[in-house]
C-alpha cells in the first residue's frame, strides 16, 4: 500500500522495466516492473530515481525515462483525469490507466469525485478481462497476466468461469456500481447496466432460485438507464441495451415458468426489445449478439403466447408428477370431442412443458410440442402413431451441447408424411440457423436450407401461426 502521506509517485510505464539494485545499466536486476506499477520516490541518483516497490516491498532504482513522476496534490488533480480520459480507450493500456485513476482517487477532494473516473476504471478493467479470455491470449499470457496484477494491486477483482471448456475471466463490476449509484450521464450508465448484466459472467450451476432472483436483478439494472436517457443515446448502444434486455427476459420468463409464476410480461418484453432492434446499425460485433439474443428470446417465446390450441383428435394435459417434474399425457378423442379414459401416451420432464405450442396433424396421427429444459435451449417433442402404438421422440436443436439453440415446429407438409422444422443454434461460437423437411417415420432431415423460400414445402405447407410469431424470420 503507497504511504498516504505520498504528493509524489513514479507510475511506470513500460512493460518489463527493470529495478535494479545500483543506479547503473550493470547493476542486478532486483525485479521485473510492468507499466501501471506505482513506486515511492526516494531521491534521485543521476539519470535513475530510488525508488521503493511496496507491492514487492523490495527497494531499488529505476531509469527515468521508464517511469512517469506524478503529483498527487489536489491542484493537480484535473491533469491527472486528463490522462486517464487518454488511457480508457487505449487496448493493452489497462494497468497504466487504472495507476492513473487510482492516483486521481487519491489526489481528487471528495468532493470533486464523480462518476467519470469509475466509469474509467470499469471499462479498462472489463476490456482487461476480455483480453485475458479471447484464445489468442496465450501468446501473450505472461504480459495480460502480469497487468491483471498490478490491477489487483489498485483493488480490481476478477472472477472466472467456465465457458466451453476454457476460462472466461469477468471483472466484478464494483467500479461500474458506484457509476449507478452516481449521477451520471447516459452513455456512462449504459456501460454499467452492460458490464453488469452479461450472460457470460454468471455460474453455470446456480441455483433456480438464485438464478431467479439474478436474472430480477438484471433487468433492473438495464432500467436503471431511464426512458429519458435512453433518447438520448447513439444508436449503437441502444441496440445493445434492447439486446442485453431481450436476452435477459428471455431468461427472466424461462425463470417464472419454472416457479410457476406467470411469464407472459417478461417473455412479451423480450420479444418488443428484440423488434425494436435497428439492424442497419449493427456492428460487426453486434451481429454476433444479435443472433445470441434471438435464439435466447426464440427458446422462451412460447412464454408469450397464453392462448391453449383447440384440437380436434388429440387432447395434450400436463401435469405435476415426482418432485419438480411434469408429466404430459396424450389422449386421443372420442366422437364428442372428449378425451379418452386411457393416455395414448405419457412422458415425463424437469423442462417446461408449453402446452400452448402443441399442434396436431390434421389426421390425428402425430403431435408436436415445445419442451424448454435449459433458458436458453427448446426441444421438440414428437408424438407418432405408428400400426396402432403411440412413440415419443424428442429432438434437440444439436447433437452438441446444449449452448444455445431451440428447434420449432413450422407446419406439415402438404401431401406428405413430412414435418418443417427450424432449427437455430450457436455451438463453440457459431451460429447456424437451418429450415428443414423431415420424414415423419424417421425423423431424418430430407430437405435443408438457410432460407426457407428455398424450399418448396414451406411454400406449401408452413404453419400460419408459426410464421406470425416466430424470431427465425427476423
Amino acid at each position: 500500500m503507497i504511504a498516504a502521506t505520498l504528493l509524489t509517485l513514479a507510475i511506470v510505464t513500460q512493460d518489463q522495466a527493470t529495478l535494479r539494485a545500483a543506479p547503473r545499466d550493470a547493476a542486478p536486476q532486483q525485479a521485473a516492473l510492468w507499466q501501471g506499477d506505482a513506486l515511492e520516490i526516494r531521491g534521485q541518483r543521476m539519470d535513475y530515481l530510488q525508488v521503493y516497490d511496496h507491492r514487492r516491498e523490495r527497494a531499488g532504482f529505476v531509469h527515468i525515462s521508464q517511469v512517469q513522476t506524478v503529483s498527487l496534490k489536489p491542484a493537480d488533480a484535473s491533469e491527472l483525469l486528463s490522462v486517464v480520459r487518454f488511457l480508457r480507450d487505449r487496448p493493452g493500456a489497462e494497468a497504466l490507466g487504472m495507476a492513473y485513476t487510482a492516483a486521481y482517487l487519491k489526489a481528487a477532494p471528495a468532493e470533486a469525485i464523480g462518476a467519470e473516473p469509475f466509469d474509467a476504471l470499469g471499462t479498462m478493467a472489463d476490456r482487461l478481462a476480455r483480453r485475458a479470455s479471447m484464445k489468442h491470449a496465450k501468446a501473450v499470457s505472461d504480459v495480460i497476466s502480469a497487468h491483471m496484477e498490478v490491477a489487483a494491486s489498485y483493488g480490481v477483482t476478477f472472477k472466472g468461469y467456465e465457458r466451453e471448456g476454457a476460462m472466461q475471466l469477468c471483472y466484478n463490476g464494483e467500479a461500474f456500481r458506484r457509476v449507478l449509484a452516481l449521477p451520471s450521464d447516459a452513455e456512462q450508465r449504459a456501460r454499467a447496466a452492460l458490464s453488469l448484466t452479461r450472460h457470460d459472467c454468471m455460474r453455470a450451476d446456480m441455483h433456480p432460485q438464485d438464478r431467479l432472483v439474478h436474472d430480477q436483478w438484471r433487468a433492473e439494472v438495464l432500467d436503471k438507464v431511464s426512458d429519458t436517457q435512453f433518447a438520448q443515446l447513439p444508436e449503437i448502444s441502444k441496440n445493445r441495451l434492447r439486446l442485453r434486455r431481450a436476452g435477459v427476459h428471455a431468461s427472466l420468463a424461462f425463470q417464472q415458468a419454472r416457479r410457476a409464476e406467470l411469464p407472459t410480461a417478461a417473455a412479451q418484453r423480450s420479444l418488443a426489445e428484440l423488434a425494436g432492434v435497428n439492424k442497419t446499425e449493427l456492428t460487426d460485433n453486434d451481429q454476433q449478439e444479435y443472433s445470441d439474443a434471438a435464439i435466447r428470446v426464440g427458446a422462451s417465446r412460447w412464454a408469450a403466447e397464453t392462448a391453449r390450441p383447440k384440437l380436434a383428435k388429440l387432447t395434450v394435459l400436463a401435469e405435476a408428477g415426482q418432485a419438480g417434474e411434469t408429466c404430459v399425457a396424450l389422449f386421443e378423442n372420442k366422437a364428442d370431442g372428449k378425451p379418452g379414459k386411457d393416455a395414448a401416451a405419457k412422458r415425463c420432464t424437469y423442462g417446461i412443458v408449453w402446452t400452448a405450442s402443441a399442434s396436431a396433424h390434421p389426421n390425428g396421427q402425430a403431435l408436436a410440442l415445445a419442451v424448454q429444459p435449459l433458458d436458453s435451449w427448446r426441444e421438440l417433442w414428437v408424438f407418432r402413431k405408428t400400426a396402432g402404438q403411440w412413440s415419443i421422440d424428442v429432438l434437440p436443436p444439436s447433437s452438441s451441447g446444449p449452448e444455445l439453440g431451440y428447434i420449432e415446429f413450422a407446419g406439415w407438409a402438404r401431401g406428405t408424411p413430412n414435418m418443417l422444422l427450424v432449427r437455430e443454434t450457436r455451438i463453440a461460437g457459431r451460429i447456424k440457423r437451418s429450415f428443414e423437411v423431415a420424414r415423419m417415420d424417421t425423423l431424418t432431415t430430407e430437405k435443408q436450407a438457410s432460407q426457407p423460400g428455398m424450399l418448396a414445402a414451406f411454400g406449401k405447407g408452413q404453419d400460419a401461426a408459426w410464421k406470425r410469431q416466430t424470431v427465425s424470420l427476423r
